[in-house]
Formats: C-alpha cells, sequence, structure tokens
C-alpha cells in the first residue's frame, strides 16, 4: 500500500469524509534537509460533517489523531484544508 493509500484509509476510517484528496508533493521537495529521512510531504483536502462546529485548529488536531503514527513515521510535512460540509438553505 503507497503512503497516500495509508493515508486515505486513515482518514476514511476516523473521519468519513464525504470528500477526500491526498497528494503526495514529495517530489518537490527533494534535496530538503526535513525530507532526507524519507518521510514525505502532503497535501490533504478533506470535508467531513466530523468537523461541523469545529475551529480549524480541532479539525487539524482530528486529522493529526486520525494519522497516528503515520505523522513519525511517514509524514514530513502536511498541508491540511479541513472543511465542514455547506448547509443549504
Amino acid at each position: 500500500m503507497t503512503r497516500v493509500e495509508q493515508i486515505r484509509a486513515a482518514l476514511q476510517r476516523a473521519l468519513d469524509p464525504q470528500l477526500l484528496e491526498v497528494e503526495d508533493d514529495s517530489h518537490r521537495h527533494a534535496g530538503h534537509e526535513g525530507a532526507r529521512d524519507g518521510r514525505g510531504h502532503f497535501n490533504v483536502h478533506i470535508v467531513s460533517a466530523a468537523f461541523e462546529g469545529k475551529l480549524p485548529l480541532a479539525r487539524h488536531r482530528a486529522v493529526y489523531a486520525a494519522l497516528g503514527t503515520l505523522m513519525d513515521t511517514d509524514i514530513h510535512a502536511l498541508s491540511i484544508r479541513a472543511e465542514a460540509p455547506a448547509k443549504n438553505g
């Protein structure tokens, strides 16, 4: 399973998103001091009802919690766009 697949699976399990996009941006950081240990750079856009009523910091903490040890073993940098579903009407 690729890192993107692992990230997607962890977020899907924990946050049941309506929309989930995960992009591996590691190639843009080749040679970067923080990337030398082999961990990657990723962008996540996630829309989940789990974020309803939560401030951005709480949403980011929920994403970090869902990723668990991946944050220590596979992810060096993570850009997060975490949103609650838009209300209609």
